[in-house]
């Protein structure tokens, strides 16, 4: 029987590589239902590709256009309320959520509550309510199936092992396209700097947050969720060739690390198809043409993002979403050039000092949390304060 899917965040980067992972398997996926926001041409495209049951655009006032763009049978829905729908479909076994941001906060938790596997490309919904969302997959007797190359190189390292054989985790960071910058340099960078990335194709926020260090950040907090190890056993080094995507350390002192060429269709295809491996025609590792694989120490003075992460996820409770939410408006502020990008952590850790934190919040206060930090934020946009904290 085919494994039914539905992805969320179809038309970005990690929602067209999942397709292509499924388009290798034929014979093994269903796409049940596809989800997008504006990119309504190459949903369309998709559409009358995949034959979906069920599909979702941004916006409601977008249906009658789009209907004349897709064959009649397909169903046409909206928004998160259409998201949530493709989500708890009953012929879905699969949801990959690959949309940015918290915007995928509320279908991934009602997939849950309905029973389904996720396929997790969305670090957001655990940064911002992990205690929450992880509650529920005990509860539930689901799985997170994580997509994010960290994260499933730290989840095969693991391997089924118990947690307390866990001494610590080691999560690789590129160090994005400014690894070799000053400070200086970096008060001068564009946005056209900032999105070249040297290893990975990545979207627009995701690959802004690579270059802040903010993305490993928000990596660190998703570990100590998916895996219940707390942040003083979770290390950040820059590795810059992106061969070595995680590392396990164990408390008799051997690490085991998972290596690979930079190829996000390799960790999606692992979460489609866990727990079974599957033949395919990626490129594969050539050691002899790598060469050299080094490790240093991440610059958390010239990238205080990192830094922001791990004080946020000590502190816990609504913290996290606050930090998380403040950041995303900071990046598309840096994107329509309004701020510059050292401006970017200096708005967070506005916002974050001016947050007076909820413990152990449930989602009304995670959501409330986060609208107002996107509203703190934006108080902040081209004022002086930003100069220095």
């Amino acid at each position: 029987m085919k494994k039914r899917i539905a992805v969320l965040g179809s038309t970005g980067s990690i929602g067209c590589q999942t397709l292509e992972v499924i388009d290798r398997f034929p014979d093994q996926f269903e796409v049940t239902g596809l989800a997008a926001g504006a990119n309504l041409d190459k949903l369309a495209r998709q559409v009358a590709k995949y034959r979906p049951r069920v599909v979702s655009i941004g916006r409601s006032e977008d249906i009658p256009a789009f209907r004349a763009m897709i064959p009649g049978e397909v169903a046409l829905t909206a928004g998160v309320d259409g998201m949530v729908e493709i989500s708890v479909a009953e012929e879905t076994d699969l949801v990959v959520t690959s949309v940015t941001g918290t915007l995928g906060l509320i279908p991934t938790v009602e997939a849950i509550k309905a029973g389904k596997d996720i396929a997790l490309a969305n670090k957001e919904t655990l940064v911002a309510a992990g205690e929450l969302v992880m509650a529920l997959v005990r509860e539930k007797g689901v799985r997170i199936l994580p997509v994010d190359s960290e994260h499933s190189a730290i989840f095969q390292c693991l391997d089924g092992r118990k947690r307390e054989q866990i001494s610590k985790l080691i999560l690789t960071a590129s160090g994005g396209p400014f690894v070799n910058k000053s400070l200086e340099e970096l008060a001068t960078v564009t946005v056209q700097d900032a999105l070249r990335h040297p290893n990975w194709s990545m979207g627009r926020k995701i690959t802004v947050d690579s270059a802040t260090l903010m993305n490993k950040g928000l990596e660190v907090i998703e570990a100590k969720w998916l895996f219940g190890v707390e942040l003083d056993n979770i290390e950040v080094v820059t590795h810059p060739q992106s061969i070595i995507h995680s590392m396990v350390e164990f408390v008799d002192g051997s690490v085991i690390a998972q290596m690979g060429i930079p190829d996000m269709r390799i960790p999606i295809q692992y979460a489609l198809t866990y727990p079974e491996r599957q033949v395919n025609d990626f490129p594969k590792l050539d050691l002899l043409a790598v060469r050299e694989l080094s490790f240093r120490s991440p610059r958390t003075g010239d990238f205080p993002s990192l830094s922001l992460a791990f004080a946020a996820g000590r502190t816990g409770g609504t913290m996290p979403a606050v930090m998380n939410a403040a950041n995303e408006l900071a990046v598309a502020m840096f994107l329509e050039g309004r701020i510059g990008f050292t401006d970017i952590p200096v708005l967070v850790e506005k916002v974050m000092a001016n947050h007076t934190c909820k413990p152990s919040p449930n989602m009304q206060q995670i959501l409330q949390s986060d609208s107002w930090a996107r509203e703190e934020a934006k108080r902040y946009a081209g004022s002086s304060i930003l100069k220095k904290v």
